[in-house]
């Protein structure tokens, strides 16, 4: 990401600010695709409205990505943290047990029946490939709770695809 177009557009420059979201854009899909898959498009359109609204006030433009991600990962999560409590509800209400491993297709389907929270770090670490400590600053977390979550989430992502 070129910092000459993140500060044209924080500067206001329409132009630089459409290609700075252009750009921006197949990476807050993906991510939140990863994160959030069941409220993807919404978690998307959220997190670039959040980057649209904060980038006047990113204090160094060649670290567009790292806070790019950090905003992704925050507004992700939490529309997959209201998502899940709004299908755990539904399925109290409806008497529905929870999804069971049966029909598992791919390594997404495994990572979205993970805890939210073993998603994230293991997205981040696999798929992004953050170290530990990059994805404690990203989530605000010490990095001895990454290790133990990635600890976890390896247990149990393996748990999910042999089943």
């Amino acid at each position: 990401m070129d910092p000459e177009i993140v500060a044209a557009a924080q500067q206001g420059d329409a132009l630089a600010l459409d290609r700075l979201i252009d750009e921006l854009a197949p990476y807050v899909r993906r991510l939140c695709a990863r994160i959030a898959p069941a409220a993807a498009d919404d978690a998307a359109q959220e997190a670039l409205l959040e980057i649209f609204r904060g980038l006047p006030s990113l204090r160094a433009p060649e670290a567009i990505i790292t806070w790019v991600r950090s905003v992704t990962v925050r507004t992700a999560t939490r529309l997959a943290h209201r998502h899940d409590v709004e299908i755990a509800t539904e399925e109290t209400l409806a008497g529905h047990p929870t999804a069971s491993p049966e029909g598992l297709v791919d390594i997404d389907d495994a990572l979205a029946r993970l805890p939210l929270s073993q998603r994230v770090v293991l997205i981040l670490r696999t798929r992004e490939g953050l170290s530990e400590q990059e994805i404690a600053t990203t989530l605000g977390i010490p990095a001895g709770t990454v290790k133990s979550r990635l600890h976890r989430a390896r247990a149990a992502f393996r748990e999910v695809w042999d089943s």
